[in-house]
């Protein structure tokens, strides 16, 4: 007689993965917030060191985990600063840019770059929402593309270089890849 075999359930993460994700997500959340506190702009927007445990996460885990812990940063930095005006504008603003960040993982032999790729998809999201979505706060005779450049540039570029030198530091001491 032969015996019947049930399908196996396919799990997208497991435990391990999952556990990793929650706390490399609450370490990000914790690192904004005290962040936020440093600079913070008007409209939103601040030097966040909380993207160091995503990008150390996607450079670990690879882009599927480095996009979806993003994401997810993303809607928990919503809770720390929330501004909102459109549900694609919070699209743009909130889990796309930082699951961007995820892309990292595609550098995994160079992860300086895949900062400065991360960090470089995060900046078009939040540049396309500026121009979309908030061309009025461009001063008089400014181009709202030009103001949302600058704008956004004054608080990524810092982040993207502290970042930078932390996974490098992390790079070089080897503990990117601790307890895999």
């Amino acid at each position: 007689m032969k015996q019947q075999t049930q399908p196996t359930k396919k799990t997208i993460f497991s435990t391990k993965i999952l556990a990793e994700i929650i706390v490399f997500v609450a370490m990000a959340g914790a690192l904004s917030l005290v962040s936020h506190s440093f600079f913070s702009l008007p409209q939103g927007g601040s030097i966040n060191i909380g993207m160091v445990p995503i990008f150390w996460l996607a450079l670990r885990r690879g882009p599927k985990i480095g996009i979806f812990a993003g994401a997810v940063f993303g809607v928990v930095d919503l809770a720390i600063e929330p501004f909102v005006v459109n549900p694609v504008q919070f699209i743009l603003d909130y889990p796309l840019p930082f699951a961007c960040l995820g892309l990292a993982a595609f550098f995994q032999k160079i992860p300086v770059a895949g900062v400065v790729v991360g960090v470089t998809g995060r900046f078009l999201c939040h540049f396309t929402s500026g121009v979309i979505y908030f061309p009025q706060y461009a001063p008089p005779g400014m181009s709202p593309i030009v103001y949302s450049a600058i704008y956004n540039a004054i608080y990524l570029v810092p982040s993207m270089i502290i970042c930078a030198i932390v996974i490098g530091i992390l790079q070089k001491s080897k503990i990117l890849n601790i307890y895999l």
